[in-house]
């Protein structure tokens, strides 16, 4: 059964290959032909060896030890077996352990920067609604971040496009404007949608929605991306509370 929204389920497994500079291509291509599209996939960790000691194959012709890398995968349109099936036949593979992938175990995400005391009241409003939904089936998670001066808070909205599974961000201040503001265009231009709370600076010109009370902000932005609610934030932009 496909995922709400259309989207084909997803198989995650978490994997010990040999770190070499042609084992992700292969194991990446060797999923690809099995039919399978890979969604996300990172580096955990790499091990420079593991208690058993190496064994032949993960030796090269000098006798030296190959490391290995702990790799998560996330792939779509692959069944469990067929995943497996591929993992166990892909040269200098050491280990496998099928996992859940993180959107059925944190789901989407709430991005939330800006000052302390800010950033704490508009977790507040959206963990507090966040668990109305997640009672109903959501999987909905809030993730947050203090920060101080311009260069800091900008580089952080930027880096919210590269956070998988983000889906709107919440900008908790007294003050932002200058390059943050940029920074939230920029953002904004990708498909991510911002909250701000009503602050000094231009900041409030360059979101989609403005609201004073930063609990009722946090409380907005988990309605806006959750399934189990009305919220239409399109229907609200441009827009101050």
């Amino acid at each position: 059964m496909a995922r709400r929204g259309g989207l084909p389920p997803t198989v995650a497994a978490r994997v010990v290959i040999d770190d070499t500079p042609g084992a992700v291509p292969d194991l990446a291509g060797r999923i690809a032909a099995a039919g399978g599209t890979i969604r996300t996939m990172s580096t955990i960790r790499r091990i420079e060896g593991d208690g058993a000691g190496p064994s032949s194959s993960e030796r090269g012709a000098d006798g030296a030890t190959t490391s290995g890398a702990e790799l998560e995968i996330e792939v779509e349109s692959l069944s469990e077996e067929a995943l497996v099936a591929v993992l166990d036949a892909t040269p200098g593979l050491r280990a496998r352990l099928l996992t859940r992938s993180l959107d059925r175990v944190f789901g989407k995400r709430v991005i939330v920067i800006g000052a302390g005391a800010q950033v704490g009241q508009v977790a507040l409003g959206a963990v507090s609604e966040a668990d109305r939904h997640n009672l109903r089936g959501e999987r909905i998670s809030v993730d947050t971040i203090a920060l101080v001066g311009e260069e800091n808070i900008a580089a952080a909205v930027r880096a919210v496009a590269d956070l998988p599974r983000a889906r709107l961000l919440v900008l908790a201040g007294s003050i932002m404007g200058g390059e943050i503001s940029r920074a939230a265009r920029e953002l904004r231009e990708q498909g991510i949608p911002i909250i701000a709370l009503n602050m000094v600076g231009s900041i409030t010109d360059a979101v989609d929605l403005v609201v004073s009370d930063p609990v009722q902000a946090g409380t907005m932005a988990v309605m806006a991306i959750a399934d189990t609610a009305t919220f239409d934030l399109s229907r609200q932009r441009g827009r101050r509370y």
